[in-house]
C-alpha cells in the first residue's frame, strides 16, 4: 500500500498489484539434470546481482529456495504489495519437481485468495494429459473468480519427447490454438507469455514475439500479457501491440532498470505510453529476481525527462502511475480491490505502507 499525505491532513491510499511474483524451488535436492538446473538458477542470480541495489542483494543459498514466508515478508510486509500474482514455469527437463512452485503458492492462494492469485501453465506438447492437468488445476484452485484466470506460457521450455529433445514450441501452432480454445472453455482468458530475455540454456529465438501477434489477432477475446515486453525486442513488441489491442505490457524485468539504468527505463516508458497508452501497462517485480520495495519507491519518484516528454508527447502522471500500479491489473483479473483494501488480516496488521507527502 502507498499512502499519499497532503499538508491539510488528508490521505489517499493506493494499493499495489504485482502481476509477476514467484515462489520457486531451485535447491540442489530438486536438480534433475544438475548442470542445466544449476545453470538456470545461476543465470537468474546474475540478473539479480546486475540490477539490484547492493542493500537488497540476497545470498545465493537463500535465492535458490526462499519459501513462502520469506516471499510474504519481502513482497507484502516490507514491499508495499497488496496482491501478488504468481507466474509458474515447470522446467521439468531440468528439475525433479516444478521449478515454479505452484503447490506452495497454491496453498497460500487457498488460505487467502484476496492476497495471492494463482495461475497455472500449459504446454501444447503435453496433449490430452496436459488438458487433464489444466482442468484439475482450475478445479482445485478457483475458489474466487479471479483465481485460475491466467496461464503462464514458456515457449522456450525444453521437453523430452520420445527420447528426442524438443527445444520449444510456438503459440501460433495448431496444438497451441487447441489449448487456447480449451482454456477458454475453463474460464481462462488471460495468457501471460514470456517474451523477453533468455535464460541459459534456453534459446533466444524461442522467445520471439511473432507468434503472439498471430495468436492475439486470432483470439481477440483473450488478453495477452507479454511479460518482459519482448526485451530486447522492444520495437517488435510496441509495433505489434499498437495493432493488437488485446496485448498488454508486463513490466517485469523492465521495471528493474529504474535504478541502475534510469535513462533506459525512461525510454521504455516513453515508448509504451506513446504506442499503447496508459491502460495496458502492468507493474511487476519478478520477485525474487528483484524486490518490489525499491522498484516501487523509485517508480513513485520517477519522472520522464523533459526531452522525452517533448519528443513523445507523454507524461508519467500520478493518475497514470495508479493505472500501472493496480487499476489495469485489477480490471484484467477482475480483482475486487476494495475488498483487498478492507481486509483486516495478519498481512494488513504487519504491512508497512510507503508514505509519501504531496
Amino acid at each position: 500500500m502507498i499512502v499519499l499525505e497532503t499538508g491539510d491532513g488528508k490521505r489517499e491510499e493506493i494499493p499495489v498489484v504485482d502481476y509477476h511474483v514467484h515462489v520457486w524451488r531451485a535447491n540442489e535436492e530438486n536438480w534433475l539434470r544438475p548442470e542445466l538446473a544449476k545453470g538456470w538458477i545461476d543465470c537468474f542470480y546474475d540478473y539479480h546481482k546486475s540490477l539490484t541495489p547492493e542493500s537488497y542483494l540476497m545470498d545465493y543459498s537463500t535465492f535458490k529456495y526462499y519459501g513462502g514466508n520469506r516471499m510474504i515478508e519481502n513482497v507484502f510486509i516490507n514491499g508495499y504489495v497488496d496482491v501478488a500474482i504468481t507466474q509458474p514455469q515447470y522446467l521439468l527437463y531440468f528439475y525433479r519437481e516444478p521449478f515454479g512452485n505452484t503447490e506452495e503458492f497454491g496453498k497460500l492462494a487457498l488460505q487467502n485468495p484476496y492476497r495471492f492469485i494463482i495461475g497455472t501453465r500449459w504446454d501444447p506438447r503435453d496433449g490430452e494429459e496436459g488438458k487433464r492437468r489444466l482442468e484439475e488445476d482450475v478445479s482445485r484452485y478457483r475458489v474466487k473468480p479471479w483465481q485460475m484466470k491466467h496461464v503462464k506460457l514458456y515457449t522456450a521450455e525444453w521437453k523430452d519427447i520420445g527420447g528426442k529433445l524438443s527445444r520449444g514450441w510456438k503459440l501460433d501452432s495448431k496444438e497451441a490454438f487447441e489449448f487456447i480454445e480449451f482454456s477458454k472453455s475453463l474460464g481462462i482468458d488471460v495468457l501471460v507469455a514470456h517474451k523477453g530475455p533468455t535464460v541459459w540454456p534456453l534459446d533466444k529465438d524461442a522467445f520471439d514475439i511473432s507468434d503472439v501477434d498471430a495468436a492475439a489477432s486470432s483470439f481477440p477475446e483473450i488478453k495477452f500479457v507479454v511479460t518482459h515486453i519482448g526485451l530486447p525486442r522492444l520495437d517488435d513488441f510496441v509495433w505489434t501491440a499498437v495493432q493488437d489491442k488485446n496485448i498488454y505490457a508486463g513490466l517485469a524485468v523492465a521495471s528493474a532498470f529504474i535504478h541502475k539504468r534510469p535513462k533506459y527505463f525512461a525510454q521504455i516508458m516513453a515508448e509504451l505510453l506513446f504506442w499503447l497508452g496508459p491502460d495496458r501497462i502492468l507493474m511487476g517485480s519478478d520477485y525474487a529476481i528483484w524486490n518490489p520495495k525499491w522498484i516501487i519507491e523509485e517508480f513513485m519518484k520517477f519522472e520522464i525527462p523533459s526531452d522525452l516528454e517533448k519528443e513523445y508527447g507523454v507524461q508519467l502522471t500520478l493518475d497514470i502511475k495508479k493505472k500501472i500500479l493496480y487499476e489495469n491489473a485489477s480490471k484484467l483479473w477482475g480483482i475486487n480491490i476494495q475488498e483487498v483494501i478492507n481486509r483486516n488480516d495478519e498481512i494488513s496488521k504487519s504491512a508497512k505502507p510507503l508514505y509519501i507527502k504531496v
